[in-house]
């Protein structure tokens, strides 16, 4: 699909007529009412407390959206075996000619300008006016005071109920994203003041503590690392890569629906999000190309930037995510819909990471009760929870290591159970929770340190500083996996199943050292796996033993 522009399931429901005033900004006859059919997992709760604009949102204002197609046919179990291309996938899996051709000529034919279609990731991308898009998709977009997110003091869309789509369309499409186009998501990074910082490290440290294999620094491989705001400059890289005594890896900037690398010399917002990311996955894999997908921070932009970077060609070898939301503050057709897109990501070869959250077992909910956070629940996503660790720098030997928990103020890592995937068959012996009697996929599935008392040496605007959060661990075990890539010669894909593989409750897989003590509010360390750090924290030379047990010892 290309971002260079501006930016089967059987559920009838009752017919929905929609009318819209007489505008010219509609073709003709646009005020004969469409049949609309209520499109599943679309619906947007009221928000209260939000002010509406000064002025309402003009019916001629142009908005841009994605909508995504069903698939031809559902992946099982085998199409995540053996990296597929791009193509392969597109006919296997992808949105099937005569969906797209109908999906493109009736939404052309109602008055929208079709940007850009994409089989493969199943996504067109679309433009008109917004009483074009009220008509066609029955809402009313309105237009608020930005309470919220890096637009705070401008405006946003907002719609609330649930989206329809035109009879004829009714099963085709699955979601219609970008709409509303509120904050989606927030950073999973934390800073804490100099004089809380007991200990810090580079990530060379870290890559000694965790036994990153040697021989190995992700040569050939690309990382991916999706950003929704914020920017980097190349003389913070040079200068940091520089004081590590490395060469500075190739970072290239990638827009998305109109994003692009934009610094604003604010090293405690979305600034500190890109370098830390960018900083971590280049100093513990030198060799690779870092690829920065800038996309706004909307259910669309992120969605587009995970799907443009899983197709990419060539393939990255892992995409990094730092950046989340508690999966309930998600619509279901958002949070499906990006769940196919690292779907996608898997069966091309491409293993995704995502931060599992820094507000511990609420994830910041306002009812106070577990939750865990998106897209970090996903099955196809490795998600990446956080420790405080106490180790030696120079050597990389451990004193103590735990779980992750400085109190309300302080943050601690994600975990829990979700409530809006199954537990996945490789996570069945494990010993996940079943709170109120419900099974479901657990989080996390491997961690790394996070606290920032105990965190990463970074530059950032400028300025020198330390971070954590589990923003952190999801680069570094990019990082890693592109050094398991290199040495497999190809990517790794959905790693969970080798990860965990027999392990039953209580038991350690080979590659990971246990963390057993803390916890992260609802949920407390053990042997095994637990919903507080996973499987434990990587060694990375075991595990390329285990992985990739043809590569042999490290050059």
């Amino acid at each position: 699909m290309n971002t260079s522009q501006p930016d089967h399931q059987d559920n009838p429901t009752q017919p929905t007529d929609a009318t819209q005033p007489a505008d010219p900004t509609q073709p003709a006859g646009s005020a004969q009412p469409l049949d609309l059919r209520e499109l599943p997992g679309s619906h947007r709760a009221e928000v209260t407390g939000v002010a509406p604009a000064a002025q309402p949102l003009h019916p001629s204002v142009q908005v841009d959206a994605t909508v995504i197609l069903r698939r031809r046919a559902e992946p099982g179990q085998d199409a995540f075996a053996t990296p597929r291309n791009s193509q392969e996938l597109a006919d296997a899996f992808g949105a099937a000619p005569e969906d797209l051709d109908l999906v493109t000529s009736t939404l052309s034919s109602l008055g929208v300008t079709v940007l850009d279609s994409d089989a493969a990731s199943r996504r067109v991308r679309v433009r008109a006016s917004a009483g074009v898009m009220n008509r066609i998709f029955g809402t009313q977009l309105k237009q608020s005071d930005a309470a919220e997110g890096p637009g705070k003091g401008g405006t946003q869309r907002r719609r609330t109920g649930s989206l329809s789509v035109p009879a004829n369309l009714d099963g085709v499409i699955t979601a219609v994203l970008g709409l509303d186009d509120r904050p989606q998501s927030r950073t999973r990074f934390r800073l804490v003041p100099a004089a809380a910082q007991s200990v810090s490290y580079t990530p060379l440290d870290l890559g000694r503590v965790y036994k990153f294999p040697t021989g190995y620094d992700g040569s050939g491989q690309r990382i991916a690392i999706i950003e929704l705001g914020g920017g980097y400059q190349q003389s913070d890289l040079d200068t940091y890569f520089g004081g590590l005594g490395i060469t500075a890896p190739v970072v290239h900037a990638v827009g998305v629906d109109g994003a692009d690398n934009r610094p604003g010399q604010d090293p405690s917002g979305a600034d500190g999000e890109v370098l830390l990311d960018i900083e971590v996955a280049g100093a513990l894999a030198p060799g690779a190309q870092i690829i920065v997908y800038f996309a706004p921070n909307t259910d669309a932009g992120f969605l587009d930037a995970v799907s443009t970077a899983a197709h990419a060609v060539p393939a990255p070898a892992a995409i990094s995510i730092s950046w989340g939301q508690s999966e309930d503050a998600w619509t279901g057709q958002a949070r499906n819909a990006m769940d196919q897109a690292m779907q996608d990501a898997a069966i091309l070869g491409v293993s995704v990471t995502a931060a599992a959250g820094d507000d511990g077992s609420t994830d910041r909910a306002t009812d106070k009760k577990a939750h865990v956070d998106f897209p970090a629940s996903s099955p196809h996503a490795l998600a990446c929870g956080g420790t405080r660790l106490d180790a030696a720098p120079a050597t990389g030997a451990v004193k103590s290591e735990t779980v992750w928990n400085n109190g309300a103020s302080g943050g601690a890592t994600g975990g829990g159970v979700s409530t809006a995937f199954a537990l996945p068959p490789w996570q069945a012996r494990v010993g996940v929770p079943t709170p109120a009697g419900k099974s479901g996929r657990g989080v996390p599935d491997v961690s790394a340190v996070a606290d920032p008392q105990t965190g990463y040496r970074v530059r950032v605007d400028g300025q020198d500083m330390v971070i954590g959060g589990t923003s952190a661990v999801a680069p570094l075990w990019a990082a890693l996996i592109a050094r398991l890539a290199q040495a497999a010669g190809h990517g790794l894909g959905l790693l969970q199943p080798a990860l965990y593989g027999k392990t039953g409750q209580g038991a350690v897989p080979a590659g990971f050292r246990d963390i057993t003590s803390g916890n992260n509010g609802a949920y407390t360390a053990g042997p095994g796996w637990d919903a507080c750090t996973g499987l434990g924290v990587p060694d990375g030379s075991t595990l390329l033993k285990v992985l990739i047990p043809s590569a042999g010892p490290a050059a």
